[in-house]
């Protein structure tokens, strides 16, 4: 397999040094394209990849990760099918909000396209990522994808009706964490800690958390309630929590995501 990256900006080479280290994808052949020069040569310093225009690119390598804004998408899209040449490709897409449908009608049937939708963690090697595949899509391409995305977190197969509401849950969901992160550590300074002191407890106990459930897969709220002893502390600010209404303007944050996400889908 040889990987062609187009748009190598921080995320998409955050996969590709992810996916290098986990021994997912190799060094030989990996291209990078990139019309910030700035960026163009971090990546290459970080991956070992050699430079090419789009085209080029496209007529060498079998694999090609997408990675441009959305606005450029469709554009690099047509010129790698122009230097592909007639060749099968297989494109991961990780433009937001442009569809399958979309994304095939930029290039011939022999490109097989697979969106996807990663998280900024996957920047320290904690993304999450789902995938979709495209008509011409084989079992193969998606088990690669699986294994690219998974080398910097965790991913998951979905159909595309249900990418927005990927968006919506962990696409969005990081900046939903820092917020609580901050109000947790506000509320750790109101009591008299300090700001740093107060954010590193309150990111790690997020964190901790977070693992907890992953490791054991013991449902969220069986875990809840191994922390809330009778008449203790956690049951007296969970129910100020229910009080004020947080469990329903999480479900509604996602809900909103959701929507927005399709509504930019679609123009």
């Amino acid at each position: 397999m040889r990987l062609g990256v187009i748009g190598c900006g921080k995320m998409g080479s955050a996969l590709v040094q992810g996916a290098v280290k986990a021994g997912a994808i190799p060094v030989a052949g990996l291209t990078g394209c990139d019309p910030v020069a700035a960026a163009l040569r971090a990546f290459q310093d970080s991956t070992g990849a050699v430079a090419a225009d789009i085209t080029e690119l496209a007529s060498t390598c079998d694999v090609i990760l997408l990675a441009t804004k959305p606005l450029d998408a469709l554009a690099a899209l047509r010129l790698a099918a122009v230097g592909a040449a007639g060749q099968p490709r297989l494109v991961i897409s990780i433009a937001a909000g442009l569809t399958l449908s979309t994304l095939e009608g930029a290039v011939p049937d022999h490109f097989r396209i697979i969106r996807t939708m990663p998280n900024t963690p996957a920047l320290v090697g904690e993304g999450a990522s789902a995938f979709c595949r495209g008509r011409h899509a084989t079992d193969e391409d998606a088990e690669l994808v699986r294994k690219f995305l998974s080398a910097v977190g965790l991913a998951v197969e979905v159909p595309e009706r249900l990418m927005d509401a990927v968006t919506g849950l962990s696409g969005s969901g990081p900046a939903y964490v820092y917020l609580l992160i901050e109000a947790l550590a506000d509320g750790g300074v109101k009591q008299g800690l300090a700001r740093a002191d107060a954010i590193k407890l309150a990111a790690q106990t997020f964190l901790g958390s977070a693992k907890m459930v992953l490791e054991s897969g013991s449902h969220p709220a069986v875990l809840k309630d191994m922390v809330t002893s009778p008449g203790g502390t956690t049951i007296a600010a969970l129910a100020e929590l229910e009080g004020r209404a947080v469990r329903s303007a999480m479900i509604e944050a996602v809900s909103v995501a959701t929507r927005r996400a399709t509504e930019l889908g679609n123009g």
